[in-house]
Formats: structure tokens, sequence, C-alpha cells
């Protein structure tokens, strides 16, 4: 019997993974943020595999880290996403193009300026992901001593998405009537003047190119704090998060939802698609090994750091060969950070090493096994309602990226959960989304 519905698959691309022993697996390429040639053959292989799209995240500076954590990091080099997707953009033609532009270091108009270029140069391809700018060491590259408080900068989100929407439509789709004979290239009653006047902007428009391929490119938000959640259900069409496990990711998806129809929203117009790295072996038993072996190549002094977070406590001291001791002295840390450390300790017989190394790695959602296992989790997922999909975070390339497309994608199409050909050419089409109205124009 043919599925009712489908997964989404977005591939997690800047950096090429998120896991910090990814460039130095044995065949990796070691230059994969940086290197233009790879990253035409990754996004060909993706698209050639049918994935919704291509996400860029964006760090507006060098990341905040101890410079002996830092000096290991594969983030400290990458292209600049608008510069790479369009370029990107002209050696492909369905897949589509998501990159991140910060609303509280960005100005409205630049947003608007450039995706709207972007969805146009791709024919209707271009999605933003919306973020507020979490590291407080990006407000010191933008004159800023300070960084905005967490509730501002959501406020802020808020009225720059307006502003942005607003500047998309400024023209009529059936304003540019080029009309040589008499010499009249637009119709002025067709064009809309914004003057937006707001609490934290002020922008006049009109903007200065025509209206999006898809009326407007496809909006994605990243984050799962309140404010965060609020903005995704009022406005996101795709949602970016990092569920820790199955339970949580259903919590979750059933709050975001909510509240999109709280908004009056339709909630199949928001897909959401946790962040899930994917690790293929031939037998399950290979695929962790392959998982402990990636671990492995992240720097224990690096790592260290990241376990004692995690426990809100310090493990430097403790044996790094031994187990984790049972006798943690209470902290006011997360208990929950605390309770998923042990849990993963207990359930894979971790020592502190190999702990240490995950955190400092990736500690995310991880969907380690054969591609029949891994469809098998992403099927109960999907059809438990804790996801739409996934964005797929691949564990090193280029092999990591070919064992999801030429392994597990198939699996997923076998079994009817995957798409085997584009549904159209756009975006939004790709995502079952409609092309939002004119606000101004009907």
């Amino acid at each position: 019997m043919p599925q009712s519905k489908h997964l989404h698959l977005t591939a997690f691309m800047r950096p090429v993974s998120l896991h910090t022993g990814a460039w130095r697996y044995e065949g990796a390429y070691a230059d994969a943020n940086f290197n233009l040639e790879h990253l035409q053959t990754f996004i060909r292989k993706l698209e050639a595999a049918k994935f919704d799209a291509f996400f860029m995240a964006d760090h507006l500076g060098v990341l905040n880290m101890p410079v002996e954590a830092l000096r290991r990091s594969q983030t400290v080099t990458s292209f600049e996403p608008f510069t790479l997707l369009a370029a990107l953009s002209a050696v492909t033609s369905r897949i589509g193009l998501a990159a991140t532009a910060s609303t509280t270091y960005e100005e409205p108009y630049h947003v608007a300026r450039r995706f709207a270029s972007l969805d146009h140069l791709s024919g209707g391809r271009a999605a933003w992901n919306i973020v507020t700018t979490g590291n407080p060491e990006s407000s010191r590259n933008f004159g800023r001593d300070e960084h905005l408080e967490h509730s501002e900068r959501y406020k802020r989100a808020r009225e720059f998405y307006d502003v942005v929407t607003g500047l998309w439509d400024s023209f009529a789709d059936d304003a540019f009537i080029r009309d040589q004979r008499t010499g009249i290239f637009f119709d002025p009653d067709k064009m809309h003047v914004l003057d937006h006047r707001g609490p934290s902007l002020s922008v006049r428009g009109p903007l200065n190119i025509a209206r999006p391929v898809q009326g407007w490119p496809v909006i994605v938000q990243a984050g799962q704090s309140e404010p965060g959640r609020q903005l995704a259900a009022e406005t996101a069409e795709v949602v970016f998060c990092s569920p820790s496990d199955l339970a949580a990711a259903k919590t979750l998806y059933a709050d975001i939802k909510g509240r999109a129809v709280t908004a009056g929203r339709n909630p199949s117009h928001l897909s959401i698609l946790p962040a899930a790295l994917i690790i293929v072996g031939d037998t399950v038993d290979e695929a962790k090994a392959k998982r402990q072996k990636l671990d492995s190549l992240v720097h224990y002094e690096s790592a260290i750091a990241s376990l004692s977070v995690a426990l809100g406590t310090d493990a430097s001291g403790f044996d790094p060969d031994g187990p984790l001791p049972t006798d943690l002295p209470e902290t006011n840390a997360s208990k929950t950070s605390r309770a998923g450390v042990l849990k993963v300790a207990k359930e894979e017989k971790l020592t502190v090493r190999q702990l240490a190394q995950r955190y400092g790695g990736y500690a995310g959602l991880a969907f380690v096994g054969t591609p029949e296992t891994i469809a098998d989790e992403m099927a109960r997922w999907l059809a438990e309602e804790g996801a739409d999909g996934f964005t797929v975070v691949f564990p090193f390339v280029p092999q990591g990226l070919d064992d999801v497309t030429e392994r597990l994608v198939p699996e997923l199409q076998r079994r009817d959960l995957f798409r085997r050909d584009y549904e159209g050419k756009t975006l939004r089409e790709h995502l079952g989304l409609p092309r939002p109205e004119n606000r101004f124009f009907q």
C-alpha cells in the first residue's frame, strides 16, 4: 500500500558536517568547507537523490571557544552563504537553496534583496533561515560592545520578518510590462511603497527587484526556546530543530503545530525537520564502529570541556579510561542534560574518554545502523508525528554523503517513504507549500 505521507530531507552543509572530527576521518576531504569543486559535486549528488534542499547555517564571526579547541575546528573558514549558493544555483536545477541571515546584525532591505535575487537566479529555489544570532562575540564585529538581550532579539526578528515579506510584495507579479513600442517599462499603479516605521525598524521601500518567483522564498526558522517556538508557529514553513529523542520530538512537534493552528495557520504548511547525524554500515555493529572511530578523532583536551558542561561539573579529574563515576556532586546545571549523559554512558557502556569525545564531537540525535534499520526509525518518527522529515548531518564527506544518497535513499524510496522524483521546479512545490498572495495586490 502506498504511503500517504513522504519524508522531507534537507542536507546540512555549512559546515559540511557538525561533527568535530569529520575532517580527520580516513578518506575525508579536509578542505570540503572551502572547496567549490567538492561542494558542486556534493550538491549534484544530493539533487540526484531528490533532496528537498541544501541548507547552509552561518556564523558572523569565528566561534567563541578556547583557542585549544578552535585550532582543531573546521568551522574557522568557509564561504559566505549567498555567494556560494548563487554559484551552486548555476550547476543545479531543482534542489532548494537555503541560507541563514541574521535579524540581529543584518538590515531588512539587504536580506529581502539578496533572497529575491537568489530566488530569481535559481528559478524559485531560495529559502531564508531566520536566526537571531546567539553568539555574543558576533556583536563585536558589528560595532556593538554588548549583545542584544534574548527577548529583544526575538521582538526585532518578528518585525524584521514583516518588513522583509512586505518588501517582497513591493510589485505585483504583472507590474513589469516592458513594452518596447510604447516605452512603458512598468506600471506605477502596481508598485507599493512599504513605508514601515516600527519599534525597531524604519524602512521606506519599495524593493528594487521584481517579486520573487515563489512569491516569497520559503521561510525556515531555527530555535527551540519559548519565543523561538512562537516565531516558528507564526512565520516558519520549515523548522530546523534538535530534539534529543522521539519523546522530546513529539512534544516539540505538537507544541509548534498547535501554536500554528492558534495563529490561524494550516499546520500542514509547516514541516518540522530535526537535525540527525546519519551513519550507515553493512551491519549495525559496523555502523557503531564507524561512530566510535569518528568520535575517537576528537581531541580529549577539547572534548573533556564539553563533557564538563553537559554534566555541570568538572570532569577533568576523572579517569579517562574508566567508567563515569556514579557519585557525581549536585549542581545547578541542567538536570535534563546530565540525565542524557548518564543514559548514554549506561546504555553504550562508554568510558569517560569516549563520553567526552561523543559530547565534544556531536551529541545530538543520531541514526546509526543499516539502511533498513535507519529507514525503520525514520518511518516511526514520521508515523508518530515526531518529524515531517530530517535535516541530515553527514558524519564525513564524501563517503558519509554517498552512504546516504546511494544506500539509505533507495531504501526509503523502496518503502515509498521518499520521493523518486521532484514534484515541481520550485522549493515550495517540493514542500507542498502554496505560493503566498501579494498582500498589496490581489
